[in-house]
């Protein structure tokens, strides 16, 4: 049988006149510009190309074209259960991606660990971030391995699968860049930045400290910024990720500001009575107008859009914790974060 699945036959290399030559190409369309030969089969190029009068295309999320990022909640519920499991905050649908997501460039996810046992988690990302709602524990990757407790901050670069074993029962909350890898089509080719723990005895030092300050309340907000050593430009957690720890006191308002990235909102610590108003647009006297209302949930988590003003109220009695996580080290190099406060004196 020849290569080519014909029937065997005479040997044609004992008499190469006798070989059947291949047809050759035509040579019609080798003077045309444009025209790309791809084996026998020719193309232009042009079978995609499209044309948009500008006015009808040159905002497809106001058009509806591109979905809007929607304001949505996340129970503590989905980590309460007895399964060792990865519960994703998945709005792929509101998104429209064919990829699980929960803003169009990251993904948030609980990672329940039960006691003794262990999981892998893996992710196609240049950064991911793991904060320690509850338990404690060990991660490997590679041939590293880090030992955590609750409050802990871990951000891991480019790491195709993390080993997590849990001494007792564990909830980490992890956040992904790899909605973005998806969207574009990449992967990861170098670490922008190393394995990184921050201890939660450090991070609530250095909250105390910026609290004690006695203009603290004076500021927008009560919270101390992560960041890593490589990231001289945009002082945050990675090169994509942007991370904080934040107090919310009693009695407090943490007055409107608005920020072009998505914040992914893990509550901490909460009391019943804190929330948020989210709205687009904020009135003379600094308030926002005919706000949506995001009730807190000790362990819950929600998303806050790009663009919406939105500020912080605690009525609850009792202090607050929370750590966005947002995509603001992406846009901070990008110069596209827009980073918005009200005056507390002017209102705007």
């Amino acid at each position: 049988m020849s290569a080519s699945g014909g029937q065997q036959g005479t040997d044609s290399r004992q008499n190469p006149q006798s070989a059947p030559q291949p047809e050759q190409p035509s040579d019609s369309h080798s003077e045309q510009p444009g025209v790309l030969r791809v084996g026998e089969a020719e193309a232009d190029w042009t079978g995609d190309a499209q044309y948009f009068e500008y006015s009808r295309a040159a905002n497809p999320i106001g058009a509806g074209i591109t979905s809007q990022v929607p304001i949505r909640t996340f129970p503590a519920a989905l980590h309460r259960g007895t399964a060792t499991t990865v519960e994703v905050l998945d709005l792929s649908g509101d998104l429209n991606t064919p990829w699980p997501a929960t803003s169009p460039a990251l993904q948030a996810a609980f990672v329940v660990i039960q006691t003794g046992e262990s999981l892998s988690t893996a992710a196609r990302a240049t950064s991911q971030l793991f904060y320690v709602l509850s338990g404690s524990g060990r991660s490997e990757l590679d041939d590293q391995e880090i030992f955590w407790a609750e409050g802990d901050v871990i951000v891991v670069p480019m790491a195709a699968s993390v080993l997590h074993s849990a001494q007792g029962r564990a909830v980490l909350y992890w956040v992904t860049d790899e909605p973005l890898m998806q969207y574009l089509g990449v992967a990861p080719i170098s670490s922008r930045f190393s394995p990184t723990r921050f201890p939660a005895d450090r991070i609530r030092h250095e909250l105390d400290l910026i609290a004690s300050d006695p203009r603290a309340m004076d500021r927008n907000r009560l919270s101390v910024l992560l960041g890593t050593a490589p990231q001289t430009q945009t002082l945050t957690i990675t090169h994509v990720l942007w991370a904080m720890f934040g107090l919310l006191p009693t009695a407090a308002v943490q007055r409107p500001h608005r920020h072009q990235s998505v914040a992914l909102d893990l509550i901490v610590q909460c009391e019943p009575g804190c929330f948020t108003l989210v709205g687009s647009t904020v009135n003379a006297e600094g308030e926002i107008e005919r706000p949506t209302r995001v009730d807190w949930e000790s362990g819950g988590a929600f998303v806050t859009p790009p663009g919406l003003w939105h500020a912080h109220y605690n009525e609850s009695g009792s202090d607050a914790y929370l750590l966005p996580v947002q995509d603001a080290g992406l846009h901070t190099y990008l110069r596209s974060l827009d980073i918005r406060f009200v005056s507390p004196r002017s209102g705007r």
